[in-house]
């Protein structure tokens, strides 16, 4: 991988420890190169003295494609070497008490897990956003409390933003279920007038990724829009033009609210106490909140590690190339469709488009410089 910076005197370091192996040592493969990774940041000014949230998606249900917990381990072990007090949490309750299920413990991972909103969910702290619906977010207690933090995420295709890494984990998983409601909320973009259907269900036909659900008894048509690709096909198929798409930017929406969303969580935190972690590895085609696994669509990439965000998303979606795409991953017969980027392809949502946002909001710049630890 090369270095990339258009401007490089004002480039964001990215250090980035590849999933090759050149030898058959242990000391060649990724959890060894992850260690001296971590070794390169001075995570002592970052943590010493301080509880430190490691915050992460302990995935659900018959999912096994999360962060595998020895790289867990790793994180946790560095942190207490730097004088912190590391805990791993979650957002919710429920993930906390399954944990267990995917190989999370206090005694496999060497630290404390817990939800970040207590054992109620209810420990939050709420923030003016003034952004469309998105009037205000709750910030989980345990992560607006905390005077640093370790972004530790597991990068995957989503449906309602293409992207799922850095800036999701915060987004959707430090602020409580109204909040991720509300974020939900910005989804649109196709317009259904009932006035005009004849229900004939052409619309449905036309929709390969079975987003349109019609309902002739009840006289109801739904668009799900985590599988909806915005390709336009259900509008032309409708007779009656009683499908509109003259607003289509519901995931452009989406995107900004979880930018704004993310910036209100790291404004908390004073400047160079945020450390965020990618890993690239099982990246599959949905969101590990789903609660089961389906086949990587690229072969893994490796860590990816900055203190700034915006500059780790951008190199972690560069990294992900439509050549590297392996047929047959995707659900069903699914195919790829139209875009630039291979989770565009997949989504139809330009995942890029947080990351602009992000950086519109002086989180982050999207210049970057690789580092590769070896």
């Amino acid at each position: 991988m090369k270095d990339k910076s258009k401007k490089p005197s004002k480039a964001s370091s990215v250090l980035f420890a590849s999933i090759k192996t050149m030898q058959p040592s242990g000391d060649a493969t990724l959890p060894a190169k992850f260690e001296r990774m971590l070794a390169e940041f001075d995570m002592r000014s970052m943590f010493d003295g301080n509880r430190v949230p490691i915050k992460m998606h302990l995935g659900g249900a018959v999912g096994f494609t999360t962060i595998h917990p020895r790289l867990i381990r790793i994180v946790v072990q560095a942190v207490k070497k730097a004088g912190g007090q590391p805990f791993v949490v979650d957002g919710y309750f429920d993930s906390v008490i399954h944990a267990a299920e995917r190989g999370y413990t206090s005694e496999t991972l060497g630290c404390p897990i817990v939800s970040a909103g207590g054992p109620l969910d209810s420990h939050v702290v709420p923030v003016r956003i003034g952004f469309r619906a998105l009037d205000e977010v709750n910030i989980f207690g345990a992560i607006r409390d905390a005077k640093c933090m370790i972004n530790l995420s597991h990068v995957k295709g989503h449906g309602d933003c293409g992207y799922g890494g850095a800036c999701k984990n915060i987004a959707m998983g430090c602020v409580d279920a109204s909040t991720r409601g509300k974020i939900h909320s910005l989804e649109g973009g196709i317009r259904w007038e009932k006035s005009k259907c004849t229900f004939c269900g052409r619309c449905v036909k036309a929709c390969d990724t079975g987003a349109i659900t019609l309902d002739k008894k009840g006289k109801n048509v739904s668009i799900f829009f985590h599988n909806c690709r915005y390709c336009r096909h259900c509008v032309s198929a409708c007779p009656q033009d009683a499908l509109d798409m003259s607003d289509a930017k519901g995931f452009r929406y989406f995107q900004e609210g979880m930018a704004l969303t993310t910036k209100a969580v790291l404004d908390s935190f004073p400047a160079g106490k945020v450390l965020h972690i990618n890993v690239l590895t099982n990246i599959t085609q949905l969101c590990d909140c789903w609660g089961f696994s389906t086949a990587s669509m690229v072969p893994d990439i490796g860590i990816m590690a900055s203190q700034d965000m915006v500059a780790l998303e951008t190199a972690c979606l560069d990294a992900i190339k439509v050549e590297a795409f392996i047929p047959g991953s995707l659900i069903g017969k699914m195919q790829l469709g139209e875009g630039a980027h291979l989770l565009e392809k997949v989504h139809g949502k330009d995942p890029y488009i947080q990351v602009r946002e992000m950086e519109k909001q002086g989180i982050g710049r999207s210049a970057y410089a690789i580092k590769e630890i070896k």
